[in-house]
């Protein structure tokens, strides 16, 4: 498996920032890592920083099974339900959680100050999530290797074409 960084350390690795002044929603602003990957076993680890004031990532949805852990701060979603509802979830510093492959659309943020999570994702076709524009609709998806060739490139992943 190919090693990007030799630590978890949020003081330690590389991180690439990305923010979204056309979304009025909400304030999207959060930094990325890129850890380790493995194309071929479906395999790709990171780490997300939210930045403080609530800072969220894009509108999105895991195509992979996903592994979240909260390093620091909170990580909040909220998740679209198939009956049309939003359920809130909250985790802290410390919190854990396993999604299966196909997870439900959501929006995510980190807390007043923040947070830090690590991700590790298996995504067998190759695909790890799909985005959204700001109806929860009209999708595109981003896979292991559109991902790495951006890192590799010094450019952000996840941008529609």
């Amino acid at each position: 498996m190919p090693g990007i960084s030799k630590s978890f350390d949020p003081k330690s690795v590389e991180w690439r920032r990305v923010t979204d002044p056309t979304c009025t929603d909400y304030k999207i602003d959060f930094e990325y890592c890129l850890l380790g990957y493995d194309i071929p076993s479906g395999r790709l680890d990171m780490l997300l920083r939210y930045a403080k004031g609530r800072g969220h990532c894009r509108r999105h949805r895991h195509v992979a099974s996903t592994l979240t852990l909260v390093l620091e701060g909170e990580q909040h979603l909220l998740e679209h339900q198939p009956d049309g509802s939003i359920k809130a979830i909250s985790r802290k510093a410390g919190d854990y959680a396993l999604a299966a492959p196909d997870a439900l659309p959501h929006t995510e943020c980190g807390g007043e100050d923040g947070g830090t999570i690590i991700l590790s994702m298996t995504a067998p076709d190759g695909i790890l999530f799909e985005y959204f524009d700001e109806n929860m609709e009209n999708g595109w998806t981003l896979s292991i290797a559109e991902y790495v060739d951006a890192w590799n490139n010094g450019t952000v992943y996840g941008v529609a074409a």
